[in-house]
Order: structure tokens, then C-alpha cells, then sequence
């Protein structure tokens, strides 16, 4: 059990840290973002909107006690990588700009999918109550 556990926390923290990062580089309204979102067609105050998703994300990931949030959080990234892989396919972008939100999805998936393991062995491990 306990491997699993210490896999799920170092994927995770580095995720974490990693959409932390891009959500706080969307509110700082960096020029490289800025440069995207014209190429993508977007608007700039996107950038605050998906940042604070992927700030409140990284956060929802973080935290242990609330196992819903943490279900919407990866539902959330989700959407958030698939819709930029389409974004760029629509584009026309070369296909390493939609090949990259793919592969922080299936990290992402990979800690989901430990993360649930994770749970499934501890609920296992939980002695029942004697009534």
C-alpha cells in the first residue's frame, strides 16, 4: 500500500505544481500566453478564467479531505486539456501544440488512476464495526 501512495503524492505535487504554475502565469497575463490565446482566437480575459481553474485545480488535488472536489478537480483538467489539443488541431498549429495537453492528460490520468487505487486498498483495509 505504501508504494502506491508515495508514487500518487510525487505525481501528483509535480502536476500540481506544474498546473499552479500555468494558472499563475494566466493571471500575470504573460505575453507568450497572450500570444496564444490571439492565435487560438480566444480573448485575453480567458487566461484569468482558466487560471483560476487550474489554481483552484491544483489545490482540489492537494487536499485530502474532500474526495468530490477532488473528482471535479480532475474533471476540470480534463476538459481543460482536451479542449486544448482540439483548439490547436482547429488552428492548424503544429502537432506538437495539441500532442503536449495529451500527454499532461494521461499524467494526469496516471494519477487518478493510482490515487483510486490508493482509496479501493484503504477502504479494503478498514476493519468493520462490530454491532
Amino acid at each position: 500500500m505504501k508504494p502506491s501512495k508515495t508514487l500518487y503524492w510525487i505525481v501528483t505535487i509535480i502536476f500540481s505544481a506544474l498546473m499552479l504554475m500555468d494558472g499563475f502565469a494566466g493571471f500575470a497575463m504573460t505575453e507568450d500566453g497572450k500570444a496564444a490565446m490571439q492565435q487560438l482566437g480566444y480573448p485575453n480575459y480567458i487566461m484569468y478564467l482558466v487560471g483560476a481553474g487550474k489554481v483552484l485545480g491544483a489545490i482540489a488535488l492537494l487536499q485530502t479531505r474532500y474526495k468530490t472536489i477532488k473528482e471535479w478537480a480532475y474533471a476540470g483538467f480534463t476538459i481543460n486539456f482536451i479542449s486544448a489539443a482540439v483548439s490547436w488541431a482547429i488552428v492548424g498549429a503544429p502537432i506538437a501544440y495539441s500532442v503536449f495537453p495529451l500527454i499532461l492528460l494521461v499524467v494526469m490520468f496516471f494519477t487518478y488512476y493510482v490515487w483510486k487505487k490508493y482509496e479501493r486498498r484503504s477502504s479494503n483495509n478498514i476493519p468493520a464495526l462490530a454491532l
